[in-house]
């Protein structure tokens, strides 16, 4: 989505001010929050809309920001969960630059670290390394569907990074682990399902998916 296709998802005119943009997300999403309409597509895939479409203005309005002002607050379900976006290692001439490490499934509830697309624009770079926080913290506070409409509003927004497409596989499989744990065995299967299609070559998510598999093998036992 453009900024013109994100103010229309919202409701909004084009000049609309950073506050309506917040006004109107709060309130539509409450009024298509997965929780609140469950087992409902047209509204899952509405909320989707509204976060990516969130996502790209708030980020659009913090990266217009001049350096003097603070940036703009995050919407109330992580506020105070996003820190300043990190600044990248400093080049020593004493040590050796490390290699990135890959991107592996933890069993805590993180998100994989990050390395920036070459192709991705500053502008670009800044919405990636804020959800990425985000993603953190909504795995955290074990808020799936929230953390699957981030990932897949981001990986619409960034198609070309692979790495994000990573993080939503990764996403998928967790909200699927949690689903076991909830006993939702028939969603969960979905949605282990649909973290191997979105990344079929990564062999440690195929690991930790075989292994929710045998876990609910052994429950209907």
């Amino acid at each position: 989505m453009n900024v013109t296709d994100c103010y229309r998802v919202l409701g909004l005119k084009r000049n609309a001010s950073l506050d309506q943009v917040k006004a109107a997300y709060r309130r539509l999403a409450r009024q298509y929050h997965p929780d609140i309409n469950p087992g409902d597509r047209y509204a899952h895939e509405k909320f989707i809309q509204l976060h990516q479409a969130y996502q790209v203005l708030l980020a659009a309005a913090n990266f217009d920001r001049p350096a003097s002002e603070s940036p703009a607050p995050t919407p109330a379900s992580t506020r105070g969960a996003t820190p300043p976006t990190p600044k990248p290692p400093q080049k020593s001439s004493q040590n050796p630059p490390t290699k990135p490490k890959k991107t592996k499934i933890s069993r805590q509830s993180k998100a994989p670290s990050f390395r920036d697309h070459p192709s991705l624009s500053d502008f670009e770079k800044q919405l990636k390394h804020r959800s990425y926080k985000q993603l953190q913290t909504l795995f955290g506070q074990k808020k799936f569907p929230r953390a699957i409409a981030l990932i897949e509003g981001l990986a619409s927004r960034l198609p070309q990074d692979t790495e994000i497409r990573q993080w939503q596989a990764v996403t998928y499989q967790r909200f699927g682990r949690h689903l076991i744990d909830r006993r939702t065995l028939s969603k969960a299967r979905v949605y282990l399902k649909k973290s191997l299609r979105t990344d079929p070559h990564n062999r440690a998510l195929w690991l930790e998916v075989e292994r929710d598999f045998r876990r609910m093998e052994n429950l209907l036992r």
